[in-house]
């Protein structure tokens, strides 16, 4: 687990050896974006307020602003799948939204195939004003990918328009399908 004062440590450790190789260092080091800044309070906060079906896995504990959600839902129609989404936090963050692409495939009214994901908070402009605002944290992108597969499954907006009319037409062969889906692709 990253925690904010193990990260400070291994910053401070770091330019404590900078400065011994070099007493320019500290003059021409790199300072922390507003993104770094906010990332470094609010991982901490998204890592102990997460849902219990997320998980998040920083392939490089340095980079806070590109990791992976595993969501695994324990009910619905998709339970029992492992659905591996990236998030790429931009560096204009928080004043715009991160970036959001599924891995896993899935048969999903709001995740299309390619892994494109219909979801209102991530959207930078929006009509409803439920869209991204800077009062948003990542902790609200984390649950809100967790409820896309269950309170905010919306068949009535969908992105993925043929799953969604599959799912009028006939919800056992739906469901059929979202568990073919989940057995051959999103299985551990």
């Amino acid at each position: 687990m990253l925690t904010l004062s193990k990260k400070r440590k291994e910053d401070a450790a770091r330019r404590a050896n900078n400065s011994l190789s070099s007493p320019q260092t500290s003059d021409n080091s790199k300072r922390a974006s507003v993104r770094d800044m906010l990332l470094n309070k609010e991982v901490p906060e998204m890592d102990v307020n997460l849902p219990s079906s997320c998980t998040v896995d920083f392939e490089d504990p340095n980079k806070l602003h590109s990791f992976k959600l595993i969501v695994t839902p324990e009910e619905g129609y998709w339970r029992g799948g492992r659905f591996v989404f990236s998030i790429h936090v931009p560096e204009e963050y928080n004043i715009v939204p991160p970036t959001v692409k599924c891995l896993t495939r899935i048969w999903h009214p709001n995740i299309s195939e390619d892994g494109n994901i219909c979801l209102s908070i991530l959207r930078e402009h929006s009509v409803d004003g439920t869209g991204w605002a800077p009062t948003r944290r990542m902790k609200d992108v984390a649950w809100g990918l967790s409820f896309l597969f269950s309170d905010l499954l919306n068949f009535d907006d969908p992105l993925n328009i043929e799953a969604a009319e599959h799912y009028q037409r006939n919800r056992s062969d739906f469901e059929a399908k979202v568990r073919h889906y989940v057995e051959r692709y999103a299985k551990s």
